[in-house]
């Protein structure tokens, strides 16, 4: 875990490496001025010699400004290593993400990312930035203080070394439950950002149903369980203070009886007891210091282990050192295939797959719902390897592919597509991206798009919302449609990518199809017969197993599932669809 943080440092090693050299020469000079005050007031104001006053007070006011010079720098370069180790990770998290595959992004909730994105890495940022200025400073005020107490009054220590092991061990039993409680803080977390995104993402839906005050009381569940677990952790770090506090009085009540008797003794100066009253703050401040550092380690040691397991996540589908970068056709072959989603999962998905396709031929999947359609069409675009067998696309293995040469050939629409902020041709050049308006307006001609886009003020040129909000979900589909026909794939995937179309739009898509785009292996996977009825063949799919394969014709005479399913949608109301 360590190695994998420290390489997120980067270009900032040399800011990383100055602040704590800057601190210590800060520490180094802010020490030496107590000792200078003791001479002031014992060869000065005791002495009566005021040039000693001026003298040692103008050597003090130049450790004041070196410390304070040295502290601007070290704060300054400490900004820029955290802040720069900070958008590293950001930065190597999502370059990570874009590599994972379908079971990678499975593995991690979308809620969990965006905590790890944002929090867990504002965490270990204020951790590091505290690890280069206040780990370095409080240890070595706390060892200079120390040594300079010894130096001054071998017998005061003994006041020093009693605090400290009385404060380490209150330490070490507060640390050792707020790191099991920090761990339980993140989750929550978790929890917290994927309610709202649920509840954004599904606001219409929330209002259509009146569900607001159910969402409320979900949002509040999620907060108070946040807000419980804050306040254990909260409870335990409130005992810091007082407990330093009561060390701090108690050195103090100590050092001046021992040291008046010193003074009184005259084995001790008035101005060696200032001192030591000073240096007694700074090492009681340095240890409060060191608390608040494990405590933000403890809470910064959950994040990063969080941010660890997303970069060092490596993903399932990778494409071998000597990949094929040219698919040759568009046959599609399954030998065999089986798939589980997760390896410890005790059902497949889909099981023992033999399917034969031709390059340029249209063939549809039905089935029920959960048959494994949109499966069997996610493992041909290797968004997911089979468990068992080999998928080929154009006579060859889909894992000896390239994966972008393969998902260039291999164009997928689905069902719930998404489009992004912008405008319609940026969105639409996502399939090419030096696609010319000319060209863009073929393409939605062919998804029978052009339409609606004439329609609005700007054409191409109209700003869509995030994920396409201002638009009805058929014309978001019939977009998406266009931006993958822009690929000139070798297969086209539909998977039930015209559900929200009307049936007389999705007709005319399906005669666009056939008529337009030619040479190219259609695979549409869908609810509606209709949709499906002209393909050159057609697969029925249950429970995870093929059962039929053939025309339409075919099938009607042949499959009881198709044959029902049929009768039911022709039997239904004309206005069923």
């Amino acid at each position: 875990m360590l190695k994998t943080l420290l390489r997120q440092v980067g270009q900032f090693r040399l800011a990383t490496i100055l602040t704590p050299v800057f601190t210590a020469l800060e520490v180094v000079m802010g020490v030496l001025i107590p000792y200078v005050t003791a001479w002031i007031i014992d060869r000065g104001v005791l002495g009566n010699d005021l040039n000693a006053v001026y003298r040692y007070g103008a050597l003090m006011l130049v450790l004041a400004a070196v410390s304070m010079t040295m502290g601007i720098l070290a704060g300054r370069f400490s900004a820029m290593a955290s802040t720069g180790f900070a958008s590293n990770l950001r930065r190597a998290m999502f370059h990570n993400i874009q590599s994972f595959s379908f079971t990678n992004i499975d593995k991690f909730s979308t809620s969990g990312l965006v905590t790890r994105m944002t929090t867990d890495v504002s965490n270990l940022q204020n951790a590091f930035q505290m690890l280069l200025r206040v780990s370095v400073r409080a240890p070595l005020n706390l060892i200079t203080s120390v040594l300079m107490c010894l130096f001054i009054s071998g017998e005061v220590s003994v006041v020093f070394v009693t605090a400290l092991v009385v404060l380490g061990v209150s330490l070490f039993l507060i640390i050792r439950r707020t790191v099991k409680l920090f761990s339980q803080v993140f989750e929550r977390y978790d929890e917290v950002n994927r309610v709202v995104q649920e509840n954004v993402a599904a606001i219409r839906v929330v209002k259509a149903f009146v569900r607001e005050e159910h969402e409320n009381k979900k949002f509040g569940r999620a907060v108070e369980g946040l807000y419980q677990l804050f306040v254990s952790t909260e409870r335990l770090q409130a005992l810091n203070h007082p407990l330093m506090m009561l060390v701090v009085y108690g050195c103090i009540i100590a050092i001046s009886w021992i040291g008046a008797h010193l003074v009184v003794g005259g084995s001790m100066t008035t101005g060696q007891l200032t001192s030591l009253f000073a240096y007694v703050m700074t090492i009681m401040m340095s240890l409060m210091m060191l608390s608040m550092i494990f405590v933000q380690l403890t809470m910064s040691a959950a994040s990063a282990r969080r941010i660890t397991e997303v970069i060092d996540e490596r993903p399932d589908i990778t494409a071998p050192p000597q990949a094929a970068t040219v698919v040759e056709n568009g046959d599609i072959d399954f030998e065999n295939v089986s798939f589980m989603y997760h390896k410890d999962a005790t059902e497949r998905a889909i099981s023992d797959i033999t399917l034969h396709i031709d390059g340029g031929s249209t063939v549809g999947i039905m089935g029920p719902t959960g048959c494994g359609k949109s499966t069997l069409a996610a493992l041909i675009a290797r968004l997911y390897d089979a468990s068992e067998g080999c998928v080929k696309v154009g006579g060859r293995d889909v894992r000896d592919y390239a994966l972008d040469t393969l998902r260039d050939a291999v164009a997928m629409v689905l069902q719930k597509n998404v489009l992004f902020s912008g405008t319609i041709l940026d969105n639409l050049r996502w399939g090419k991206a030096d696609a010319t308006p000319e060209e863009c307006m073929e393409a939605c001609d062919i998804a029978a798009a052009t339409e609606f886009i004439e329609q609005m003020p700007e054409g191409l040129n109209t700003e869509l919302e995030q994920g396409g909000a201002n638009l009805s979900g058929g014309q978001r589909q019939r977009l998406c449609i266009a931006r993958a026909l822009l690929k000139s794939p070798r297969v086209l995937i539909l998977d039930d990518s015209t559900s929200a179309c009307d049936t007389a739009t999705d007709a005319a898509i399906r005669r666009a199809l056939a008529t337009r785009v030619t040479g190219v292996t259609k695979v549409i996977v869908a609810q509606r017969i209709d949709s499906i009825r002209e393909a050159h063949r057609i697969v029925v799919m249950n429970n995870g197993r093929i059962e039929a394969v053939g025309t339409h014709d075919e099938l009607l005479a042949t499959c009881a599932l198709y044959r029902d399913t049929w009768e039911m949608q022709t039997q239904a109301d004309p206005d069923f669809d």
